[in-house]
């Protein structure tokens, strides 16, 4: 996290979609078995160069808009994301820190044992990677040591793309309710305390260009 977007979006979007009243609590989180909450077209809405792969500076990290969707509402039902305010909020941040999905470790310094979708820190990716390969892989990935062993632990986690970019919804499970209702109710305030009090990042104006062009694009359905 707190990877520097190499190409960011030009043009502030105005945010000014009416914001719901913000729950005690998210909403229920029921199932959300084979539905699709964002698709390849709302991808490249909300982000035009996500369209394709042409001229990624690591072809083997990039992921176009049609396999960023399968990903993300795979991990949506897996984490049981349901509403249009997390999952714009989600979207925006991956788009974000992955260079509009271009890249899946940092590259920029080049900090080992950081990437995923989400640019997590190493010490998210552990725990991240102990949930889906479990505590014995990573213990075995660790053991390389160093650097070596950072890097092996992140491969745990970027084993494919879904797991790739199951790092953000996981992680949002690991926020506190109150930062999720924000991200329900679809607020400026609520999105701003997502990335500095759970995240721990800056709330950045370039962050807010892909969360309003998320939630406009995903309420309208286009």
């Amino acid at each position: 996290m707190g990877f520097k977007h190499n190409i960011l979006l030009a043009g502030a979007l105005a945010l000014s979609v009416l914001a719901a009243p913000v729950p005690d609590c998210p909403e229920e989180h029921t199932t959300n078995k084979g539905k699709t909450l964002v698709t390849e077209a709302n991808i490249i809405a909300i982000d035009s160069t996500t369209a394709s792969c042409s001229g990624a500076s690591f072809p083997e990290e990039c992921a176009d808009a049609k396999t960023a969707a399968a990903a993300l509402n795979s991990s949506f039902e897996k984490y049981n994301i349901t509403s249009i305010g997390e999952v714009s909020a989600l979207v925006a941040y991956t788009l974000f820190e992955s260079g509009s999905y271009k890249y899946k470790q940092n590259h920029f310094p080049g900090r080992p044992g950081q990437g995923t979708r989400m640019m997590a820190m190493p010490n998210y990716v552990k725990p991240y990677a102990t949930s889906i390969a479990g505590a014995d892989a990573v213990a075995k990935a660790e053991a390389a040591g160093g650097d070596a062993g950072l890097k092996a632990v992140l491969a745990l986690a970027n084993a494919d793309d879904a797991k790739s970019f199951g790092s953000a919804a996981w992680f949002l499970t690991q926020c506190k309710p109150e930062i999720r209702a924000g991200l329900v109710a679809e607020t400026v305030d609520g999105w701003h305390k997502f990335l500095t009090d759970c995240v721990g990042t800056t709330a950045a104006a370039e962050r807010d260009t892909s969360w309003g062009a998320a939630k406009q694009v995903l309420l309208k359905g286009v």
